[in-house]
């Protein structure tokens, strides 16, 4: 039974590319099917072996397709453009610039002003319990809170 192998081969990888394989996909699914067909005929006899090559392949690229939904498309390391997280010079100038304005400003309000921000903002500690500390009423510390935020936000402005 004399074939064309090339016919068969080249027909098979025409339907895998016209079901959206790329030609190398294409070839490398076809090859695999032929080697599939190679050891599966040393102890079996094909009596249909163009089926069955075909067959294989689509398989092979029905498989292929699962598993790539399964993992993730796979991407070429060399073909990646990795993006440095840290901010350029010109933010990290201007985030300096703003953290000195701000430190301006507050050491330019009270003592206690700055005490009872710094307690809120950053220790996090709410109004009660700055009051509760402080031996103070709560308005008292919403008041310096909000002369704080005033400052900063003049400070800061177009910033």
């Amino acid at each position: 039974m004399s074939r064309n192998w090339k016919l068969v081969l080249a027909n098979t990888k025409a339907t895998l590319m016209r079901r959206g394989r790329t030609m190398h996909d294409a070839e490398d699914l076809v090859q695999e099917a032929w080697l599939r067909y190679a050891r599966y005929q040393r102890d079996n006899t094909v009596e249909k072996p163009e089926a069955f090559l075909m067959r294989t392949a689509l398989n092979l690229s029905v498989d292929a397709h699962r598993a790539r939904l399964l993992r993730g498309e796979e991407v070429n390391v060399d073909d990646l453009e990795l993006e440095d997280p840290s901010p350029g010079a010109e933010a990290t100038v201007l985030g300096r610039e703003r953290v000195a304005r701000a430190d301006a400003c507050l050491r330019r309000l009270g003592a206690e002003t700055q005490a009872i921000f710094l307690a809120h903002r950053v220790e996090g500690l709410s109004f009660q319990q700055i009051a509760t500390l402080r031996q103070i009423p709560v308005t008292r510390v919403e008041y310096h809170v909000a002369k704080a935020t005033t400052a900063l936000a003049l400070a800061l402005q177009g910033w």
